[in-house]
C-alpha cells in the first residue's frame, strides 16, 4: 500500500482480519509512515467511536458529506472548486476503518464524487475506481453488517460492500495471526481463555457453531451462549 502511494499507482484495497489481528496497529503504522514524509491523508471510520482510534479520524459521513438518506444514485456534497475537493486532490491516501458496517451506496457515492472531482486535473481519472486514488478499506465481514431497519437477511446482504460493483476492483489482503495472544504479559491460563473465546467468536462469524430454531421459525438462527459468559 505504501509502495502504491510512492509510485502514484492508485487502487482500492481491503484489509480483512478478525478482532486481535492488528488492523488498528496497521492503520497507525501506515499513517505514521505518511506523516513522517509530510504527506496528506484522510482517515475515517464508519462510527464515531472507531474514528477516535485513528489520528485525525472522523466519520465517513462527516468527512465526505455523504447524504444521510442515501440512494443508489447519490453523490457526496463536494463541489469541484471547494476546499474539500482540493483536500481530496492533495490526499495521497484515504483510509476507511470498519467499512463492512457501512451501506455499499455510501462507497458508490464516494466513488462517483471522486471521479468527478479528480477528473478536473486528469480526465482519465473519471474511468478509474475512486478516481484513481489509493483507498484502503478495512474490517471483518463476520462482524456487524449494515443495519437495515425492518430488513430481512437478503436486504442486509444486498447492502453489503461485497455485493457492490466496486468489489471486483478491490484487492483483498488478509491478516491471520491473533497478535493479542502473543502478548508476553499474558499468563498461560489467560492466553488459553483468550484463545478459546476468540475461536468461539470466529465460529459464530463463519456459521459453524450449532444453531437451532425457536417458535415457528423454519431457519435455525439461535445459538447457545456458554455458561461462563
Amino acid at each position: 500500500i505504501v509502495h502504491a502511494v510512492h509510485v502514484g499507482k492508485g487502487g482500492p484495497y481491503f484489509i480483512s482480519g478478525y478482532g486481535g489481528t492488528g488492523k488498528t496497529f496497521l492503520w497507525n503504522s501506515i499513517i505514521s509512515n505518511l506523516r513522517s514524509e509530510r504527506r496528506i491523508f484522510l482517515a475515517v471510520a464508519s462510527s464515531g467511536v472507531v474514528s477516535l482510534l485513528l489520528p485525525g479520524g472522523r466519520t465517513g459521513h462527516s468527512r465526505f458529506r455523504i447524504p444521510v438518506d442515501i440512494t443508489d444514485r447519490s453523490q457526496c456534497s463536494i463541489s469541484r472548486n471547494s476546499h474539500l475537493a482540493e483536500l481530496c486532490q492533495k490526499a495521497c491516501l484515504i483510509l476507511w476503518d470498519e467499512a463492512p458496517m457501512t451501506h455499499r451506496w455510501c462507497f458508490e457515492a464516494l466513488d462517483r464524487t471522486l471521479k468527478d472531482v479528480l477528473s478536473v486535473e486528469n480526465k482519465e481519472n473519471a474511468l478509474l475506481p475512486f478516481g484513481g486514488k489509493v483507498v484502503v478499506l478495512g474490517g471483518d465481514f463476520r462482524q456487524i453488517l449494515p443495519v437495515i431497519e425492518g430488513g430481512a437477511r437478503d436486504d442486509i446482504i444486498n447492502s453489503s460492500l461485497i455485493v457492490s460493483p466496486l468489489w471486483q476492483h478491490i484487492k483483498v489482503l488478509k491478516l491471520h495471526c491473533n497478535m493479542r495472544l502473543r502478548c508476553p504479559g499474558l499468563s498461560h491460563n489467560e492466553r488459553a481463555e483468550l484463545s478459546e473465546f476468540s475461536e468461539w467468536v470466529q465460529s459464530i462469524g463463519t456459521g459453524s457453531v450449532p444453531m437451532h430454531c425457536k417458535g415457528d421459525e423454519y431457519v435455525p438462527s439461535w445459538i447457545q451462549i456458554p455458561g461462563d459468559l
